[in-house]
């Protein structure tokens, strides 16, 4: 095993062991989260030992709450009680097995099985000042010491807990699916004939930090000038949650000089990345689930099934490319010409590393 995540709770009397922290939603199933726990009977005092496994949704930093309002919601929540065991547990996992041998003759078992329905990490980019944990969707692996799973008048000392996060994700399937093309024509008052626009990618789903071809055609029959070409990359975020908000974050805009003069045709390819490198400083753009201060990237686009709750999803994140001919103003001006804008829907995931099994495609947005 290269790496254990091991957490220990203020009072050693509690060590928790992952062999992992990334856990696949297949969308037919999702891997089991297999752990450890390790525990010393001498510090509890006649008190039980619990794990709990939750999914919540964060929408404000906790320092905040000062009056009483909650800024998290579970969407789900288990907890299996530990010591002393009120269960028999399933076959240990290979992973088990592993982690045992580094827990000890203490090491208990633990295993959870997450809900299909349930959404993806994601977070909102903080503030630079923001402290504490970001906005968004999280899955935390909890140990604790009470006499209860979950009563809320018990007080449950932070010196008695140990937790660590970690991510249901979704990987792009193996079968990529045509892209989409649009096509557009633009009549202006003061000519007979259009200015025609084709734009198009040869697929629908782009893996992050990938160049994302756009091929665009112009047919010019008027004698108006097209002074640019603009192409931006628009993140939508639904939080559906609530309040339904919803915000629009350009995460790519970039100016081509190519002039397409009247009466004439065009045709070329553009090459653009979006990267969440050039959108630090861009409050609330939605990121793939992060663990700690390590790096990840722009939010991967959600992918529902039909017979998914929108409302347990928590955030829904959407692409949109916008292709846009930006006139020359005529004789009198912006009041006879207006840009040309053409949108294409687009999917951004991160690839499935090798040897891992996807049902993704059945499922994939058209």
């Amino acid at each position: 095993m290269a790496k254990v995540y091991k957490k220990t709770s203020g009072n050693g009397s509690l060590c928790l062991y992952l062999g992992r922290r990334d856990f696949v939603d297949h969308v037919d199933s999702v891997d089991v989260v297999d752990g450890v726990l390790k525990i010393d009977p001498s510090g509890l005092n006649g008190r039980k030992v619990w794990v709990q496994l939750a999914c919540a949704f964060r929408y404000g930093r906790e320092d905040l709450d000062v009056i009483g309002v909650s800024f998290r919601k579970d969407i789900w929540i288990k907890h299996i009680q530990m010591y002393p065991p009120a269960a028999s547990n399933p076959p240990n996992t290979p992973m088990q097995e592993a982690l045992l041998k580094k827990a000890g003759d203490q090491g208990q078992p633990f295993t959870f099985e997450i809900p299909r329905h349930l959404p993806c990490s994601v977070s909102l980019q903080p503030a630079p000042e923001d402290t504490g944990k970001p906005c968004g969707v999280d899955y935390e692996v909890k140990a604790y010491i009470a006499n209860e799973a979950n009563n809320l008048d018990e007080k449950i000392e932070k010196k008695d807990t140990c937790r660590l996060i970690i991510r249901k994700i979704q990987y792009a399937p193996d079968k990529l699916a045509a892209g989409p093309k649009a096509d557009i024509n633009k009549q202006f008052i003061t000519a007979d004939k259009p200015v025609h626009l084709e734009a198009s990618v040869e697929k629908e789903l782009y893996y992050h930090g990938d160049p994302i071809p756009i091929k665009v055609k112009v047919n010019n029959e008027t004698s108006k000038v097209v002074k640019k070409v603009k192409i931006t990359i628009d993140q939508i975020t639904d939080v559906v949650l609530y309040s339904a908000d919803k915000y629009h974050k350009c995460v790519l805009n970039e100016e081509f000089g190519d002039q397409i003069d009247g009466n004439s045709t065009f045709e070329k390819e553009y090459r653009v990345t979006p990267l969440l490198a050039n959108n630090k400083e861009k409050l609330g753009l939605a990121l793939d689930g992060r663990l700690k201060d390590e790096d990840t990237n722009l939010a991967s686009s959600t992918i529902l099934r039909p017979d998914m709750d929108k409302q347990m999803q928590g955030i829904l994140v959407s692409y949109k490319i916008k292709v846009t001919l930006m006139m020359g103003g005529g004789l009198l001006g912006s009041l006879t010409t207006s840009d040309i804008v053409a949108e294409l829907p687009l999917v951004l995931m991160s690839p499935k590393p090798a040897g891992l099994i996807s049902n993704l495609s059945r499922f994939y947005i058209k």
